[in-house]
């Protein structure tokens, strides 16, 4: 079962980072969305990357995480 995880930063400019990040640890691309205008990074994998998915997105400081 997959399961989303959703960042907000507080910067734009740090999601550049964030994507690099999770596709330099082999999330695929297609897994990952990224929108500008709401300063936020979804990741859509299974439940059991979930803590190695998490703790990527806690490293840029994001101002919330939610899961669903």
């Amino acid at each position: 079962m997959a399961e989303i995880i959703t960042a907000v930063y507080a910067s734009a400019d740090t999601l550049a980072n964030v994507h690099e990040d999770l596709v330099s640890t082999g999330i695929p691309q297609e897994k990952i969305r990224v929108s500008l205008d709401k300063k936020q990074v979804q990741v859509m994998g299974p439940i059991t990357a979930e803590a190695e998915i998490e703790e990527i997105l806690k490293r840029h400081s994001p101002i919330e995480i939610h899961m669903s």
